[in-house]
């Protein structure tokens, strides 16, 4: 059986159904959030930018639960009956 060509098609379906793209960007959002609350006057560039990475880390780490539940219900709502 020969292999088909990924389009990419492919590999943005493939990105939308993944959970971990969707860590990424909830991690990337709550850090975006939550940095100005965190922040305090007078601190460096350096400072902010390890406080914006903690804070994607941290938001990365506890979503989890909610990328599975985004990805699943993606793939039931745009594939239906035909998933892997």
């Amino acid at each position: 059986m020969r292999k088909r060509k990924k389009t990419p098609g492919y590999y943005f379906f493939y990105l939308l159904f993944l959970p971990e793209s969707w860590r990424v960007l909830i991690g990337l959002a709550a850090a975006y959030g939550l940095l100005p609350l965190v922040v305090y006057t007078g601190m460096t560039t350096g400072g902010k930018a390890l406080l914006f990475i903690m804070l994607a880390t941290i938001g990365y780490t506890a979503s989890g639960v909610p990328a599975r539940w985004m990805s699943r219900t993606l793939k039931r709502l745009l594939l239906g009956d035909r998933q892997p």
